[in-house]
């Protein structure tokens, strides 16, 4: 009935709250918010988390969020972007031209040409306003130091989250936190301004409540730091260390105090053998261990395959020392990795990736990048071993061919993913065999492999109808044969890159259009058959597309732009030459697209 508001007379604001608790897209509850005043100061008192970029007086812009959003919890300033940015908690609706109340306060302050960065003033404002805040990240906040966080820090003792990047805080900031805050996170990246004596205090302070501790690229800690956390943090689980100060020492420190530490990523060109033996003989509750640009440690992966049996994920980047004996020690003493990343360690061979087939049985998934010594026989014992596989990616393995491929696709009838790139004995024979076996698969790229054509694409269509993403860019062999088989055995399909294949055309995107309606992304570039009928055909049934790329495609002209730009309402991104671009197609789209055009 006219004048009368019916289901706000019959909700509590408890009930309402319950709803809006529903919504995890931010631009809902930004729309929710326009209804009426109720729920616009619901919504705002309800909303936990806030993401803010570069604006022009960054410290009045947090007295209008603070005033507005009373609930905040997590809060984000990224001043990366050279223009303002919020998220979960927009200013203005997305679409359409109303202003959401309250909008007045905020937008005048996110729409200045020149930007200033968040100072101390904004930094004590935001921590009288959200004393209830418990995670935040600031980012290239160049104007924050330790007298902001001091205020922070005493204003909200609850933090239990802090990230920092770029930001030049002093130790008596970090000082401050330890002594007023319950840290669990602390995540520190370029931080010039931190020594050994804040993360000192932080080690102390936080000495009961700290969990994850990451240190990357802060060139004035040393194991000095690392000895504090591992004499009173004894409850932590995850440790990232990214720097050249950090020795072997430090390391040990750690894990001889931390005997929880559950995740280890290590990027120290000065840490030793030793540092891992005693990682493997003191943190039996181990599961994932992340090394890169390590050199000579034989005895320490000794001691983690005979000490972390609980290991389930290894990843070895840049390790050129590391030997197929080595892996072997891993393999044979760790049986419950499920996950293994081998990235540009050359001299790993077909014999050590053999012996991890015949040990780790429970293996799901297994990267290969830059490994030329691995061949056939190697990734054909995975097959053979572990039936679990769900993902395989190979990158610049020249040393595996067909023979390989089938034997994990008959081996691994699970196998969901299977990225393949610049593989070049990879052929038509291995896809055949996938599309024979791997039914349950969902994502297959096969980039830049030469030999892979129609034949693969037919089997994979015949064979796969839970496909969902496909990449056969730069298969100068996949046509719209290979196209129309797998538009009519893949209805699922919603990301499709055919970039630089220069035989598919207008045929192929016809069949796409009969088969496969729920497409949301498609890659053209550089498709030299392509013209603006076949876009034509694609816009008329694929209604769900969001995103076109179709640069240097010598056939599409202005009015093919116009078709996809016009035609497709869920359209979000469409990268196209500018000079392809009319004026009038560009009014039309402006307010719908996220990128139009680009000089390229």
């Amino acid at each position: 009935m006219k004048g009368h508001d019916l289901l706000n007379d019959v909700l509590p604001d408890e009930a309402l709250i319950h709803i809006l608790s529903y919504l995890d897209v931010p631009s809902d509850r930004g729309s929710c918010s326009l209804v009426c005043k109720r729920w616009w100061q619901l919504e705002s008192e309800t909303r936990h988390s806030i993401r803010i970029g570069a604006s022009g007086n960054p410290d009045a812009c947090v007295t209008a969020v603070v005033r507005r959003f009373t609930g905040l919890r997590d809060v984000s300033f990224d001043e990366r972007f050279g223009f303002s940015l919020i998220q979960n908690g927009d200013a203005t609706s997305r679409r359409g031209r109303k202003r959401r109340r309250g909008a007045d306060e905020l937008s005048p302050l996110l729409t200045e040409s020149l930007w200033s960065s968040l100072s101390d003033s904004g930094l004590m404002l935001l921590g009288q306003g959200c004393p209830r805040l418990e995670k935040l990240t600031l980012v290239w906040c160049s104007a924050i130091s330790s007298t902001g966080f001091k205020s922070l820090a005493e204003n909200c003792c609850g933090l239990k989250n802090l990230e920092l990047q770029g930001c030049y805080v002093g130790d008596d900031g970090l000082k401050a936190i330890g002594q007023f805050c319950k840290l669990e996170d602390l995540n520190l990246r370029f931080c010039d301004g931190v020594t050994d004596l804040g993360l000192m205090a932080i080690a102390t302070g936080c000495a009961k409540s700290l969990k994850a501790l990451i240190i990357s690229v802060c060139p004035r800690v040393t194991d000095a730091t690392l000895a504090a956390v591992g004499k009173n943090c004894s409850l932590l689980e995850r440790l990232t260390l990214d720097s050249e100060g950090f020795k072997s020492d430090g390391v040990q420190a750690v894990a001889r105090g931390c005997p929880r530490l559950k995740y280890l990523r290590m990027l120290c060109v000065n840490v030793e053998d030793e540092a891992l033996d005693s990682v493997g003989r003191y943190c039996r509750s181990l599961e994932t261990l992340a090394l890169h640009s390590f050199q000579k440690f034989d005895k320490g992966f000794l001691a983690i395959g005979h000490g972390c049996k609980q290991l389930t994920s290894l990843t070895l980047s840049d390790c050129y020392f590391l030997t197929d004996t080595t892996l072997a020690a891993i393999a044979s003493g760790c049986t419950e990795l499920s996950s293994l990343e081998i990235n540009g360690c050359h001299n790993i061979s077909t014999s050590g990736v053999r012996a991890v087939g015949r040990s780790c049985r429970k293996l799901t998934e297994v990267v290969l990048k830059y490994c030329q010594k691995i061949g056939d026989d190697g990734l054909s014992e995975i097959g053979r071993g572990c039936k679990l596989l769900q993902a395989l990616i190979l990158v610049d393995c020249s040393a595996i061919g067909d023979s390989s491929i089938r034997s994990i696709a008959g081996g691994c009838p699970g196998l969901k993913r299977l990225h393949i790139r610049r593989c070049y004995k990879i052929g038509d024979k291995a896809i055949v065999a996938v599309g024979q076996h791997c039914e349950r698969l969902t994502d297959l790229s096969m980039r830049f492999c030469d030999r892979v054509g129609d034949d693969g694409l037919a089997a994979i269509g015949a064979g796969c109808s839970e496909l969902k993403h496909l990449n056969v860019s730069g298969c100068h062999r996949v046509g719209d044969a290979g196209i129309s088989a797998i538009a009519k055995g893949c209805p699922e399909l919603i990301h499709l890159d055919v970039s630089v294949c220069q035989s598919v055309g207008d045929e192929g995107l016809a069949a796409l259009a009969g088969g496969c309606r729920s497409l949301r992304e498609i890659i053209l570039s550089h498709c030299r058959s392509i013209t603006d009928a076949g876009l034509g055909f694609l816009v008329a049934s694929c209604t769900k597309l969001e995103a076109c790329h179709m640069v240097y495609c010598p056939y599409v002209t202005a009015a093919g732009v116009a078709t996809v730009v016009t035609g497709c309402l869920s359209i979000k991104k469409v990268l196209v030459e500018k000079w392809k671009v009319t004026p009038r197609t560009r009014r039309r789209a402006a307010s719908i697209l996220t990128e139009l055009c680009m000089d390229l």
